[in-house]
This record gives C-alpha cells, sequence and structure tokens, in this order.
C-alpha cells in the first residue's frame, strides 16, 4: 500500500483515537503526521493489512503518551485564560513576554516583581544561590526590556 492511500484508509481512525487521547485537535494532528513520517522513514514489513493497521495505532498510542508524558514535565497555561485576570491591557502584554521567557528565568522574575518576594526567599524557595538569583533576574529583565521594546 503506497503512503496515500495509507492515509486515506487510515488517517480518520487514527485521528480519532488520538483525539480521545490527547484531548485537542492539534496535538492529535501532530500525532498523525508524526506517525505517517516514521511509516515512511522506516518502511516497515506487514504480514498483512490488520499487522499494518496495529502497528500504525500502536505507534499512534505511544506518540500520545509522550505527549502526556511531557505534559506532565512541562506544565503550562493557555495564554488566554492568563490575560483574563489582567485588568489593563498593559498588563497583559507584560505577562504574555513573561510566559515567552525560559523556565529559569520566569520563575525567578515571575517571584520577585509579580509575587513580590525578596532575592534571599527566592533562594530559599527554589533552592539555588543567590547569585543566580540576581544574575536570572538581570537576563530577565534584559529579555523583557528586548520583548516589550519591539
Amino acid at each position: 500500500m503506497t503512503a496515500e492511500e495509507l492515509v486515506e484508509e487510515y488517517s480518520n481512525m487514527l485521528f480519532k483515537i488520538c483525539l480521545v487521547i490527547v484531548g485537542n485537535e492539534w496535538d492529535a494532528q501532530d500525532v498523525i503526521q508524526d506517525v505517517f513520517c516514521r511509516y515512511i522513514e522506516h518502511a516497515p514489513a506487514f504480514r498483512d493489512s490488520e499487522h499494518e493497521k496495529a502497528w500504525l495505532i500502536k505507534v499512534a498510542v505511544n506518540r500520545c503518551r509522550d505527549i502526556h508524558r511531557f505534559r506532565l514535565r512541562h506544565p503550562q497555561a493557555d495564554l488566554e485564560e492568563i490575560s483574563a485576570y489582567c485588568e489593563l491591557p498593559e498588563e497583559s502584554e507584560v505577562l504574555a513576554a513573561l510566559v515567552q521567557l525560559p523556565e529559569s528565568l520566569k520563575s525567578v522574575v515571575y517571584l520577585h516583581y509579580i509575587e513580590g518576594y525578596k532575592t534571599t526567599e527566592i533562594v530559599n524557595i527554589l533552592g539555588i544561590s543567590l547569585n543566580a538569583v540576581k544574575k536570572r533576574l538581570e537576563r530577565g529583565r534584559k529579555a523583557l526590556k528586548l520583548t516589550l521594546s519591539d
């Protein structure tokens, strides 16, 4: 079976499976694309069409599990949900810039400027050195300044 025929035959079924597992359309589409790319890259030999179908389902389910593991390790919040809590449009812009910072900078900047913690308190909360907190605040300010000045 060619790749085009395979996509026509199984994409709808795989999409439904992935949609149920990952819970959103975008991740499900990414998984489907990844599954078919792996099929094309590896070109596995199958006994019959049922074996091929089972392989596709197994790869899709495993990829969905990878996405779940990633979400557990790297939780994210939807920017629109966060922006709903902002009273002024400027706050929303700052929040969007803050969300784009790397995790190490984001947590320090957030704790210091939004929550009002002192640097010594952040040391205890995050378990990093005072110099690391100060350096991350400096880098975070520079990154925010660059982002917000554009």
